[in-house]
């Protein structure tokens, strides 16, 4: 398979604002999703008979095809960017909420315990010791839910609104592999550099751990 450099270098730009464009439409329904799933997680640890039926309703919207519900949201929505960050936002609860109320469920009695001796109030405990104990494991589902959110972003472009699947579907429409190939790597780069940024955000929430990795 030959690359056509030339092509690349002189459609730099437009492969760069599809690049952006992309990330927009594929971290901001996993930004929504977290807004989402932190409140919705804590409320599930709190009350236990919440969290079956808020996961297997999550577990079914995720089993519906991106298609399916792009076709189903463009009634409302339109050929806008809203028809497709819905359905990603609605894709990634199924996998934060689960590692919210894992990340919770992580804090042992004993700090909780300790944690209400010092004086500290039911949200102020939250905030200041079971969230960031539970950062570890959201940050975890957080990568999961990037990562597969910058991928079907893709199948978007269907309706008009892809990012790099634009240059994808074009590629494949000219039968141009080099358009093709950059697009592609274009959106593992993507997945790789949010991949290690969501990392090393867990590194700054989380000094203690570096602290004892250190010592260690």
């Amino acid at each position: 398979m030959d690359i056509d450099w030339a092509w690349i270098a002189d459609h730099r730009d437009s492969l760069t604002e599809h690049a952006l464009v992309h990330l927009r439409l594929a971290l901001l329904p996993v930004l929504f999703g977290l807004l989402i799933a932190l409140p919705l997680g804590v409320l599930c640890r709190r009350w236990g008979w919440l969290y079956p039926p808020a996961l297997t309703i999550a577990n079914i919207l995720y089993a519906v095809p991106s298609l399916a519900l792009f076709m189903i949201f463009i009634q409302y929505t339109g050929l806008t960017a809203s028809t497709v960050m819905i359905p990603l936002t609605l894709y990634s609860l199924s996998v934060l909420i689960p590692n919210v109320v894992d990340g919770l469920a992580s804090v042992s009695e004993p700090v909780r315990q300790a944690a209400t001796a010092m004086g500290f109030g039911t949200l102020r405990r939250l905030m200041q010791v079971e969230l960031p104990i539970a950062v570890p494991v959201v940050i975890a589902g957080t990568r999961v839910a990037a990562v597969s959110s910058i991928s079907l972003v893709a199948v978007g472009q269907l309706i008009g609104q892809g990012g790099l699947g634009y240059d994808i579907i074009r590629g494949y429409q000219l039968q141009f592999q080099t358009q093709i190939v950059a697009a592609t790597v274009l959106i593992v780069l993507l997945a790789l550099v949010t991949d290690a940024i969501l990392v090393t955000v867990q590194r700054l929430l989380t000094p203690w751990a570096r602290a004892r990795g250190g010592a260690s």
